[in-house]
């Protein structure tokens, strides 16, 4: 298996390339780059040598049309082969135009279908909670997708029963078709979450939110990547 190991976040635009087709929402990868990419390589304790390890933390591509970043931050960290990125789509490949949580080492889930993602982490996390696990679970989602109403009563639950070992990310590009008055995390800040907005491209403003001592309470880091991306 060859993993990309030099220079790797700077790689990680070649990596993209080798993934061609109409499907590949290269604008919805580039929005999630960045924050996928601070996650795998600061934050998550996960281990591409051991994928299940039960006591891994989990992440959640709840925004899984154009997963493009996803694999090739996979790829990058050694989860995957690179050579598996040129099949991309293909008839025998596990690459999807959605990820498939049971062909791809390190996705937890399959995802695509909007408003998902989240209350199947806000589950994970009470989950893992009455475990006694020490994983922690992000879910990344998109601005747009916080218009389905699956997403409200996730949002609501987990503020509820301080799910303090689960972090939202939302990726803010403008797309929201309703907006949200006082802004995305105000939110969620009134259902009691900690919020934190921040540049979503700045890699250390990015994992300072991410660390940022949430104790009792969820987590979600607002992360701003301009219009249209």
């Amino acid at each position: 298996m060859t993993t990309y190991t030099a220079n790797p976040y700077l790689g990680l635009s070649a990596l993209m390339t080798r993934m061609t087709g109409d499907e590949k929402h290269s604008a919805s990868a580039t929005s999630t780059l960045d924050p996928i990419w601070v996650l795998y390589h600061r934050i998550l304790r996960v281990d591409p040598s051991n994928p299940d390890d039960p006591d891994r933390d989990r992440f959640l591509l709840s925004k899984g049309h154009g997963p493009i970043a996803f694999y090739a931050v996979l790829a990058g960290q050694g989860f995957i082969p690179v050579e598996t990125l040129d099949g991309f789509a293909g008839y025998d490949s596990p690459l999807g135009h959605h990820p498939d949580g049971t062909l791809i080492p390190g996705a937890e889930i399959g995802s695509g279908s909007l408003g998902h993602g989240l209350p199947i982490a806000v589950g994970q996390a009470l989950a893992l909670g009455i475990k006694g696990s020490p994983a922690r679970v992000f879910c990344l989602v998109g601005d747009a997708e916080l218009d389905e109403g699956s997403n409200h009563e996730a949002i609501a639950f987990a503020g509820r029963h301080g799910l303090d070992r689960l972090t939202a990310v939302v990726i803010d590009n403008q797309s929201a078709t309703h907006g949200w008055p006082g802004g995305i995390a105000s939110r969620f800040e009134v259902e009691g979450w900690s919020a934190i907005t921040c540049d979503g491209r700045d890699h250390a403003a990015l994992e300072r939110a991410y660390l940022q001592d949430h104790t009792g309470r969820p987590h979600v880091v607002v992360a701003q990547v301009g219009a249209k991306y």
